[in-house]
């Protein structure tokens, strides 16, 4: 071959080769290059795109936040004490999945786990109260985290804590810090204050109108943690610090309130009032509510626990009609309920009349009641079917007359009467800082007819809130000018101290200064002269209005409703009373005869309370006995000291017994001859007695029964007993001192 041709051969198979070559280091290059930007592009977008995602996601199972509940704050009656307080408790929840028991090999080991779970099912359910079984499937349950206790007290904790470490349980269970809300005094202003839920939200009364203020804001607590739950050191760890809920001072007062209560509790039970009751003490010149009540009440610390009143055939029940009896319950109707306020309201149709100068207030014979009042088709009955006859303004208050108030209200007009209903806010409500604050109920003026002005004349058929109606009339107590009622007082940082003060909010001047001081004056005649006798405080001047409305012809089931608002003292007046009683089953279901002597009794109380001077040296319708102190006195020795006093003793210990007990203590005031009672130490003869009904009798008569039981006498004022405490039916200890008030027997309608 020549050399020639070996040339051209190799010239043409060495770049074959070489191209081929080329061509896959090429396709390796770009396949290479594509992987890497593809690489690249997911490296971008994971950093740049999902990079925050993925940065908490991974953050999120490293680490472990709880919330630290922030403390509510407390709420606290005018006086400073504590009516709603938030302590310290846990809760208990469980990581199902970390909850592991190994075997000897120390490796997880099934069995061993399943019977640690059954164990720790039947400790929870011992320690917290609860069923094993309902338990046991939270513990083997595929949820991350699952709820055992709520709101758990320290002594169960501590019982926990021992039991997980003789057991060397060291994961799995969590034990967070919590509050519970407590009230210490129970039933005390329960339907003012209102509850709160498991979360310590508030449901109702303050604790909701008010949740925003005392909830405070939660904190957070953030650490690092192993695969086992464990928290790990953490220079990153994150505690955000909670805020405490600020605190809040009623205007209320919890002894006026205690007060209240009783004498509003007696009145409905000794009235056998079906629906029920409530009452407004309210302090005209700045809105202050001093105590507001309904009864029946119920327990804050147990509020879905029906009382005895509602508890009748609770079993038996549908869950909607529980929800429904609960919320009926927890009802402030002071606030939330309207009503037909009655010969009440008379105070505020003829406050109009006498602003207007259509009336005054001792024109003779300025009207002319014949025992009812002919209105367009039909004939309106007065209470005294006989008949009034001629009054002037003044009488026809004291005497409650219904025909004297229509012919009263024909003059003023439906136009003028319509402008001061508004003027007196009765169209609005009343602002009150409290949750769901009932609207009143008028017809539209346009359909006000003769009928309807005469009704409306004398407070029937329209409706209004009995805070409403105590609103109106404290305008004319406080010299015509209408305030913001209300029941905080001042709102208080815990951590700085500072206190926000409630103003007081002042809506308008409704009637002049000399028609309030004339309304006032009509009012006390209606008490020291009229149908409101029963309401007299001995040492006081007291102003007042009887109230009886019919039942409602839509709704007769609802019955009568008795009423009586008061004014004390009348020359500078510094409360308001309206107490409210529905459907009382007695024959004498009239204001002035049921409702006018519990508020007497009321004031009996709040007035010496309040300091307010009484012109009055002494009270009461006797001579008293301060009651010596004989403990630790042989029995003899106290005969002898009792004697001495002019009082008798009674007791089955021997006389050198020594006397460990005495009913009623030392101090106390009893009326010569009073009795005793004195017990040894260990002796456990005590004897209790049933306090007779007392009402309708003289002050000997009331003493001579009593005296037969056993009990002691205290009294006020002189006449009969119109009112007792405690009540007829009541057990009390021998010795205990009964207190009665009188009054004059009066012969005039207690309308």
């Amino acid at each position: 071959m020549s050399k020639k041709f070996e040339k051209v051969k190799k010239s043409k198979i060495i770049p074959i080769n070489r191209k081929i070559s080329l061509k896959k280091y090429l396709g390796l290059v770009i396949t290479l290059l594509l992987v890497f930007v593809i690489l690249l592009s997911r490296v971008a977008w994971l950093q740049f795109v999902d990079g925050d995602w993925l940065k908490e996601k991974e953050y999120s199972q490293s680490t472990s936040s709880s919330l630290i509940s922030a403390k509510r704050g407390t709420i606290y009656d005018s006086t400073g004490k504590a009516l709603a307080i938030s302590v310290e408790v846990d809760t208990i929840s469980v990581n199902p999945s970390y909850i592991k028991a190994k075997g000897k090999n120390g490796q997880t080991n099934e069995q061993a786990t399943e019977e640690l779970k059954r164990n720790m099912s039947n400790a929870f359910a011992e320690i917290f109260d609860l069923n094993s079984d309902d338990v046991y499937q939270k513990l083997i349950s595929s949820n991350s985290v699952e709820t055992i206790a709520s709101k758990v007290e320290t002594d169960k904790v501590e019982e926990l804590r021992t039991w997980l470490t003789e057991n060397k349980v060291t994961s799995g269970v969590n034990i967070d810090a919590d509050v519970k809300r407590y009230y210490p005094y129970n039933n005390l202003a329960s339907n003012v204050i209102g509850f709160c839920g498991s979360n310590n939200q508030g449901l109702d009364g303050i604790e909701l109108s008010y949740d925003d203020v005392l909830k405070g804001t939660s904190g957070k607590l953030t650490t690092a943690i192993d695969v086992t739950q464990d928290a790990i050191p953490d220079k990153n760890e994150e505690y955000i610090a909670p805020e405490n809920g600020s605190n809040i001072y009623l205007t209320i007062d919890s002894n006026i309130q205690t007060i209240a209560e009783k004498y509003l509790k007696q009145a409905v039970e000794e009235n056998k009032c079906e629906r029920g009751g409530n009452v407004i003490i309210m302090d005209p010149k700045d809105g202050d509510i001093l105590a507001m009540a309904t009864y029946p009440d119920y327990n804050l610390n147990d509020p879905y626990t029906p009382t005895e009143w509602y508890s009748d055939g609770w079993d038996n029940l549908s869950e909607q009609e529980k929800t429904n009896t609960l919320y009926s319950m927890w009802r402030n109707r002071a606030v939330l309920d309207t009503y037909e306020p009655g010969s009440t309201f008379k105070v505020l149709t003829a406050a109009i009349g006498l602003e207007e100068n259509v009336v005054e207030t001792d024109t003779e014979n300025d009207f002319f009641c014949s025992g009812y009042e002919e209105v367009a088709d039909r004939k309106i009955k007065c209470t005294a079917t006989s008949g009034h006859g001629k009054q002037t303004l003044r009488n026809a208050l004291e005497n409650s007359c219904n025909p004297a108030l229509i012919q009263l209200g024909q003059r003023i007009g439906v136009d003028t009467f319509y402008k001061y209903l508004e003027a007196f806010g009765l169209f609005d409500k009343t602002g009150v800082d409290l949750p769901s604050e009932g609207a009143s109920g008028f017809w539209a003026k346009e359909n006000v007819g003769p009928v309807e002005l005469a009704t409306m004349s004398f407070g029937q058929r329209f409706t209004i809130t009995p805070l409403q109606l105590i609103t109106a009339i404290s305008s004319i107590a406080n010299d015509g000018k209408m305030v913001v009622p209300h029941v905080v007082k001042q709102i208080e940082n815990p951590d700085t101290g500072n206190i926000t003060n409630i103003e007081t909010k002042e809506v308008r001047q409704v009637v002049s200064k000399e028609t309030a001081d004339k309304m006032k004056d009509i009012m006390k005649d209606v008490v020291e002269e009229g149908g409101g006798k029963y309401a007299q405080v001995k040492g006081y001047t007291i102003g007042g209005k009887t109230g009886t409305s019919e039942p409602d012809p839509n709704h007769p089931e609802n019955g009568y409703v008795a009423s009586f608002v008061a004014i004390a003292p009348v020359e500078n007046t510094e409360l308001v009373v309206l107490l409210t009683l529905y459907a009382p089953q007695t024959s004498d279901y009239y204001g002035g005869s049921i409702a006018a002597p519990a508020v007497s009794q009321i004031l009996s109380e709040v007035l010496p309370y309040l300091d307010i001077p009484s012109n009055e040296v002494s009270t009461s319708s006797t001579e008293t006995i301060s009651t010596p102190d004989v403990t630790n006195k042989t029995v003899a020795e106290a005969q002898k000291m009792l004697q001495q006093a002019g009082l008798e003793y009674n007791t089955n210990a021997s006389a050198d017994d020594i006397v460990k007990e005495q009913v009623p203590p030392k101090g106390t005031q009893l009326t010569p001859g009073g009795i005793v009672k004195l017990y040894k130490e260990g002796n456990d003869d005590r004897v209790s007695q049933s306090v007779p009904d007392l009402k309708g009798v003289t002050f000997e008569q009331a003493k001579i029964m009593l005296k037969a039981k056993n009990l002691n006498i205290a009294s006020t004022g002189s006449g009969i007993v119109i009112a007792q405490d405690p009540q007829a039916g009541t057990s009390v200890d021998e010795g205990t001192v009964i207190n009665v008030t009188l009054q004059e027997k009066t012969s005039t309608t207690q309308r």
